[in-house]
């Protein structure tokens, strides 16, 4: 799974990379993104332009909003098949914007080693990403939210964790947006980044709580022990 991740480059940099616009003052570097939080995508809507939606899908069927915690991934392996994804994934796609993810490596104690993994460079990726948008009965408050889609870790991940999110290709990000793609272009971008472009490290335990939102926790630090060492 993917339960949080960064967004720490500036804005500009980010409208650049993704030739898009953010028409808000609101964007603040991010150093620990949690569910239920806003981040950063671009949507199949509106292609164009940088939004700030809610972490945690929320379908637009949904009797309340609190289904979103439970469904802040989505497995490539059934997404055609589960009836909250099935027909996002044919109309209602996204990038969510980010420089780097989090997950925690297991140690023979009962403890979890967290690492940041990203593209090497620390360059900008986005994340494959399904979206909709679901409006409070009571209040008549809309509410936009996605969910990242998930696939089988690769090898550099592997030993932190079993599953990854899907990156995408910097040349399949339109595309993934776009009105134009087929259902077998859908299926051959849902893997597994290149091992050979990727970078993880660990970090500090601080980034387990979503109150610790700064430089601090991307800074990488020694590993608290290794299995190795306690078997």
């Amino acid at each position: 799974m993917c339960g949080r991740f960064s967004l720490t480059k500036e804005e500009l940099e980010i409208e650049k990379r993704f030739n898009a616009k953010f028409y808000s003052n609101d964007l603040v570097k991010r150093y620990n993104v949690a569910p239920s939080q806003l981040a950063l995508v671009m949507t199949d809507e509106k292609p164009a332009e940088l939004q700030l939606y809610k972490w945690g899908l929320i379908p637009s069927w949904a009797k309340e909003a609190s289904i979103g915690y439970k469904m802040i991934n989505a497995k490539s392996e059934t997404i055609f098949e589960k009836p909250s994804f099935r027909n996002l994934i044919k109309k209602r796609r996204c990038l969510v914007i980010s420089d780097g993810f989090y997950e925690w490596k297991p140690l023979a104690s009962k403890h979890k080693q967290p690492y940041r993994i990203g593209l090497k460079g620390d360059e900008l990726f986005a994340f494959a990403g399904l979206w909709d948008s679901w409006t409070d009965k009571e209040s008549g408050e809309m509410i936009h939210s996605f969910t990242i889609i998930t696939t089988h870790a690769n090898e550099l991940v592997a030993p932190i964790h079993d599953r990854m999110p899907v990156i995408l290709e910097r040349e399949d990000e339109k595309k993934w947006i776009g009105s134009n793609i087929s259902h077998d272009e859908i299926v051959s971008m849902l893997t597994s980044y290149p091992t050979d472009k990727m970078k993880a490290y660990p970090v500090s335990e601080k980034v387990n709580s979503p109150r610790n939102d700064s430089e601090e926790v991307i800074v990488e630090v020694e590993e608290r022990m290794t299995p190795n060492k306690l078997l």
